[in-house]
Order: structure tokens, then sequence, then C-alpha cells
């Protein structure tokens, strides 16, 4: 029976690979239990932190806030710096300057600096505008606003003025130009008497040509407009010339009056006794006739002939010394001391005890010349000739043993 019994039960079959897969299973579930069990708790020690943090987040704080220069201290338990300015109405406008960013989580103990915008009327080139800045100098607010400088612009209040809440700023362009003016001199018209001509015969001895100056001018504009100008330099272009006209004062010459003719009566009888005297007597001349021919004498005596000239002068300078003139010469004008215009080739200087002024001589190896002008270093035989040119003046020299001829007031004319 007991073995029939055990032919009829079906028996587990007993095996190696049975009892292996029962061991696996039993790794695996422990293996999940404890990534469980560490899972529980890491996010128990999460929460923990968490709620710790939060905890000490809304404990309470100290924060100090600088808002333009004044320090406050305020206490809260809000963790954001924007909760904190709302919570104590601080309002900032968008140009305001703050220390930390308004989404900054706070800490016990944090200093916020907050300056505040202040509006700047700015006015430059032609515009006005306002500018809210919280720059602290006129240079930085201008930088700041894009607007640049020159050396020649005016900016007021200074570059390196503070600012206040009530400043004004304003800078003016300024520009200076460089420009030529030209100035025309109208000539004079001098008249000057000459005892040569005869009156009313009047020539002009020189053209008249007005003069031309440039004057070399700085203007100044600010902002466009003109403020002032002034004279840098000038140069003269053209010199004036006067004109001169020679007036005749010259008398003109009395008419000869015609004697009426006498016809002569024949005498009879005083005639014959008349006619026998001058035959035994020497013929006597009158004593006019003999004043006359002396005269015409001494005359024929200082008579020459130069530049192809014949004149009677006065009386010969021997050895004369002579030097040179000119109006450029720092103070010479060009008035001589007889009232006349210095003219070349005309003009000289003398001695009025030697040569009277308004006299005419002849100068070996110069020509005829005109006693106008007068100097302190001329004395005696000495004269100084008178040159347009100051270069001429000097090259003319020093020159000595000249002989000069001392004609009159009226110069000698060809006949």
């Amino acid at each position: 029976m007991k073995e029939d019994e055990a032919v009829g039960v079906l028996q587990p079959e007993q095996t190696h690979d049975s009892q292996s897969s029962s061991m696996s299973y039993a790794l695996r579930w422990k293996h999940d239990f404890l990534r469980q069990l560490m899972l529980a708790a890491f996010g128990t020690i999460t929460i923990t932190l968490l709620v710790l943090l939060i905890i000490h987040n809304q404990s309470g704080k100290e924060i100090h806030l600088v808002v333009d220069g004044r320090v406050t201290t305020v206490e809260t338990n809000e963790a954001m710096l924007q909760n904190v300015l709302e919570e104590h109405s601080i309002s900032l406008k968008p140009q305001d300057e703050i220390s930390m960013p308004l989404n900054g989580s706070l800490q016990d103990g944090d200093r916020i600096v907050i300056q505040r915008a202040v509006p700047i009327t700015v006015t430059a080139d032609g515009n006005t505008q306002t500018v809210f800045t919280t720059q602290d100098t006129v240079q930085n607010v201008l930088n700041k606003a894009g607007i640049t400088v020159q050396d020649e612009d005016k900016v007021t209040p200074a570059l390196d003025s503070k600012l206040s809440e009530a400043s004004d700023i304003r800078v003016v362009r300024v520009s200076k130009q460089q420009v030529q003016e030209e100035e025309v001199r109208e000539y004079r018209v001098i008249k000057t008497s000459d005892p040569s001509l005869l009156k009313g015969d009047n020539r002009v001895v020189q053209a008249g040509e007005p003069g031309l100056i440039i004057h070399h001018i700085e203007k100044v504009y600010e902002d466009g407009q003109l403020v002032s100008k002034q004279v840098v330099s000038k140069e003269v272009e053209r010199k004036t010339m006067d004109k001169v006209i020679a007036v005749g004062t010259k008398k003109p010459p009395e008419p000869v009056k015609e004697e009426p003719v006498v016809q002569a009566v024949k005498p009879t009888t005083v005639a014959k006794t008349t006619t026998k005297t001058s035959a035994k007597t020497p013929a006597v001349q009158p004593k006019a006739a003999v004043q006359s021919s002396s005269s015409s004498e001494s005359k024929q005596n200082n008579v020459v002939s130069k530049a192809g000239i014949d004149f009677e002068y006065k009386k010969v300078l021997k050895n004369v010394s002579m030097t040179a003139y000119s109006s450029e010469q720092p103070g010479i004008g060009t008035k001589t001391a007889s009232g006349t215009r210095v003219t070349e080739g005309r003009t000289i200087a003398v001695d009025p005890n030697v040569i009277p002024i308004g006299w005419w001589v002849y100068i070996e190896g110069i020509g005829f010349r005109r006693a106008e002008d007068t100097g302190g270093a001329i004395k005696g035989n000495k004269i100084d000739v008178y040159y347009d040119s100051l270069r001429a003046a000097l090259n003319f020299g020093r020159k000595n043993g000249h002989t000069v001829y001392v004609i009159g007031p009226v110069k000698p004319e060809s006949n």
C-alpha cells in the first residue's frame, strides 16, 4: 500500500534550478526595499531643510537702507528687496540707481544704497531736453547725455561744477573765422606854389592813386550768431599816391608901352654951331648907357650852360657834402618845411642861411633841384637829396666835393 500510495502521488521534482530562482527573487526584493527606504529618507531630509530655510527666512532681519545719503535701518521678515521697499512705501524711478537687484534675496545686516535721479535741463545745439541723472558734476551729465564739448565752447555752469536739483546746463558753441576785408584810402589833392609858372597856369605834377589796405579780421560766432570781430593784422597792398598840382605864382610880364615918335625939327643956325662943336670934342656916352654896359658885362660873367640850358647864377658853392633821405624812414613825413610835398627829382634839404628856401640850384652830376626842406643836421655846405625809396636813399650814401650853382626862385628853362 505504501508503495502504491507512493506511486499514486506526484511529488515535486527537486532540482538545482528551482532553488536558484528563489534566491534571486529574494535578493531583488531586498534591493528594491533598500532603495525605497533611501529615497524616503532623502525626501524627509530635503523637506526638513526647506522647512528650516522658510522658518529662517521668515524670521526677522535687520536691513540698512541708504537713500540719497541718509541711512535708515528697518526690520523685516521679507526675503526679497522689492517686497521690503513696498513694505516701507519706497518708490523708485527707472533712472534711479540701486546697489542690488530688486528680486535679490536679503540677508540680515545687508546695506542697500539707493541714489535717486534728479531732473537737469540741458540746452545745446539749439535743443533743450530734461535729463534725469544721478551724476554729480556737469561734465558727467554731458557725457551721460552724449554731448561733446569742444575747447572753444562755453558751458554754464563750469564743467567741474557740482549739481543741484534746480541746475540748468547750457552749452554755447563757439566758432572762429578768419576773413579779409579791403579798405580803399582816397588820395588827397595837394596844391603847391610854383614861382616858375605864370599865374593861372596849374599843372598836375603827380597823378593821384588811391591806396589799398588788406585787413585780416577774426570773427567770433556763438551758436551761429556773430558776437565780435577784431583786426588781427593788416598789410598795405598799394600805397596812396596824393595828387599834386603846381599852381603858378609868377606874375606875367607887363606889356611894353610904345612911346610916340616925335619928328625932329632941323635947326638952322644952332645946327652949325653944334656940328662944329661935335667935330672938335670927343663923343661922350650918356651915364645910363655906361651903367647898362657894366651890368651886361657882369651878367655875362655869372652865366653858365648846364644840361643844355644857359642860366645865370647868384653864387657858386664848392666842396659841398651830400647825403640822401626818404619818407620811408621813421619820423620822416611827406610834408616839407616849406609846406610842399616831398618829390623825388625836385626836393632837397638845405641850410637856409646858405641857400634860401624856395630857390633853385644846379648840382653837378645830379641836376636841377629846389630847396624845399631843412634838417637839424643840415648845416653849412651840406645838402640832403630826397628819394621816395629808402633803399635808393641808402644806396646814395655820402658824396663829397660837389659844386652847386645857386640860381634863384625861378627855375631856368631852355630857350
